[in-house]
């Protein structure tokens, strides 16, 4: 007599057989899900009627309407037979412990800007954000990174306030912006 858990785990493993789920079909209509959300979602923002360009819809439609159409073609991949390989191991070391302090100063960087940014406004708050997250993982040039911390601080501010219309907190710079 055949060995009953034996052909149980052949036919899991083959993609069929009792017990079976498609993990993959499942994360396809997850992410088909996600899309549909996100696409829900962002219709319930509201613009001005005088705002001129993309606004502040166009972004999360073109993501929503790309998470759909990647759920959709992984759907079809999936149900054609079409399987992911399986990962191969890292090259790691797992003896070395995880580096478990610059996760908590990461999260505690982000929960602060999170925090803070209607006081500090957007441009003062992010550049702070950027530069935190560049020191606690190793930037050695600080002048440098607080350069490129302002920089990109002044350009998401200019990208979504001049290109999209979003209005973002002005904080400490409300006068000045």
């Amino acid at each position: 007599m055949p060995d009953r858990e034996l052909i149980d785990s052949e036919a899991r493993r083959d993609g069929g057989g009792p017990g079976w789920r498609n993990p993959e079909l499942v994360l396809a209509a997850v992410v088909l899900g996600l899309g549909a959300f996100v696409i829900v979602g962002t219709a319930d923002v509201t613009t001005a009627s005088s705002a001129l360009g993309l606004g502040p819809r166009f972004f999360p439609f073109l993501v929503g309407g790309a998470m759909i159409v990647v759920g959709v073609c992984y759907v079809i991949d999936v149900l054609r037979g079409g399987r992911g390989d399986p990962e191969q191991s890292e090259d790691i070391d797992t003896r070395t412990p995880a580096d478990l302090r610059t996760v908590a100063i990461v999260s505690a960087i982000f929960l602060a800007f999170a925090v803070t940014v209607d006081v500090l406004g957007w441009i003062v708050g992010s550049a702070l954000l950027f530069f935190g997250l560049a020191v606690t993982l190793g930037a050695r040039r600080r002048i440098r990174a607080a350069a490129i911390a302002i920089a990109l601080a002044v350009g998401t501010h200019l990208l979504f306030v001049k290109g999209l219309g979003v209005t973002l907190p002005g904080g400490l710079l409300t006068g000045v912006i």
